[in-house]
């Protein structure tokens, strides 16, 4: 029995050791057929990868500063009355825009109307006062040269009159003082901008010490952006700042997209924060549309310099890896990619200068990366930028071959880059002038 079992054992163990061995064996060969079908298909022995690629053009490109901003406005006032009174006129609309000087509510001048009255009759009285001791004085005078009265009665009529027109002046301080205190129940807008809610009701009294006041007027023609660089950016903006150049700034939306309003930049502030290592910037902007609204965050782009006939490439282009900075280059005839290594320059939207690795013409691939190495061959596709089925291409158009249709948007962005078509298509983006020069490509046709 004990034979038996010790064959039975032998007999199980062999049985696993062959199975462990056929795995192995079958695992070994599975990575064998993966490496070589992976090579077959990267290596240019097989299935090509399909990419999109265009080809570097030369193109002016901004230096530019951005910053997250917040608009300021440039002034804010918070309107109280200077009397204390009932309010018996409201002349505004909440929300409204209004100009310096422009009338917004009244205090009930009754009061100033009578106290303005007593003062003008005190001052009359006065007045009177003085003109009778002026008066006396001349036959005081008469009378002392004829040794008539004594010299004290004299000094004592000189010291009346200087009196009386103490008090005069006084009285007409008085009729000043009751004038400005009728003026001040006439409230005016002290700075044009617009204004918030109203904070006081019709019949309510107010008082020149009300924290809330009227209403506040907000300052929005013109309005500023405030928005911080880093401190190893600032020099050349001081240098340019300090040459008395305007330095021309864009404020973008949140997401960076649309561009909302154009301006300059005015100054810069005398510290530089320790916590961050930014210096606060201040760009004003007229604001004709009012595009800008106070204590909005906007992107804040400046516009410090700009690099002529650089090559340009869309920042999609741009990888970052082992190598560093690098693009994948396509061989137009070879179809095979290389890895080229380049030194980034400016960025400008969504394109991107490219300092040193690469020459305009060079077409470098901006989709379908993820699945390139060197040496790799490809599939040039073409993006389907196609217009709607109402407006077909032309048919010369159709046959035209990727490296063609590269050259012809590299020449005509250059066009859009010296103006040509306007600053509204300038200002955008690579893939919005596509759009845009497609939809009037589509108009001259129609």
């Amino acid at each position: 029995m004990k034979r038996k079992a010790l064959w039975a054992l032998v007999v199980v163990v062999l049985v696993a050791a062959g199975a462990g061995a056929g795995w192995f064996i079958y695992q070994r060969i599975g990575e064998a057929k993966v490496k070589a079908a992976t090579k077959t298909n990267y290596r240019g022995g097989g299935a090509s990868v399909p990419v999109v690629a265009v080809a570097a053009s030369t193109a002016d490109i901004g230096v530019q500063l951005e910053g997250l901003g917040t608009v300021t406005p440039v002034a804010t006032v918070t309107v109280r009355s200077r009397v204390d009174g009932q309010l018996v006129k409201i002349g505004f609309r909440e929300g409204q825009v209004v100009k310096a000087g422009d009338f917004l509510a009244e205090i009930d001048p009754r009061p100033f109307q009578v106290a303005l009255a007593q003062a003008e009759a005190q001052l009359a009285r006065d007045a009177a006062l003085l003109k009778n001791a002026q008066v006396d004085l001349e036959r005081y005078r008469v009378l002392f040269k004829q040794d008539s009265i004594a010299q004290q009665q004299l000094a004592t009529q000189e010291a009346l009159v200087r009196q009386n027109e103490a008090t005069l002046k006084m009285d007409q301080a008085n009729v000043e003082n009751a004038r400005l205190q009728l003026a001040y129940s006439r409230i005016t807008a002290p700075v044009s901008g617009r204004l918030g809610l109203r904070q006081v009701d019709l019949g309510n009294m107010v008082r020149a010490g009300d924290a809330n006041g009227l209403v506040v007027i907000t300052q929005l023609q013109p309005i500023t952006v405030v928005f911080p660089i880093a401190e190893d950016s600032l020099p050349p903006v001081m240098k340019k700042l300090a040459a008395g150049e305007k330095l021309p700034v864009a404020a973008y939306d949140r997401a960076g997209k649309t561009q909302l309003a154009s301006g300059t930049l005015i100054t810069a502030d005398n510290v530089i924060d320790p916590a961050t290592g930014t210096v606060k910037l201040k760009a004003q902007f007229s604001n004709e549309d009012y595009g800008l609204f106070p204590s909005q965050f906007v992107n804040a782009r400046m516009l410090v310099d700009t690099r002529k006939d650089a090559t340009v490439v869309p920042t999609a282009a741009v990888q970052r890896g082992t190598p560093g900075t690098f693009v994948y280059a396509v061989d137009p005839e070879k179809k095979v990619v290389s890895v080229k290594k380049v030194r980034v320059g400016p960025q400008q939207g969504e394109r991107v200068a490219i300092e040193e690795g690469i020459s305009p013409g060079t077409l470098v691939v901006v989709d379908g990366t993820d699945r390139l190495r060197e040496g790799a061959t490809v599939e040039l596709v073409v993006r389907d930028d196609s217009p709607p089925k109402d407006s077909p291409r032309k048919k010369g158009d159709q046959k035209l071959s990727v490296e063609e249709r590269a050259r012809r948007w590299q020449e005509l962005n250059a066009r859009i880059d010296r103006g040509d078509f306007g600053e509204e298509i300038r200002k955008l983006p690579e893939e919005e002038r596509k759009k845009k020069m497609r939809e009037l490509r589509d108009k001259a046709q129609k």
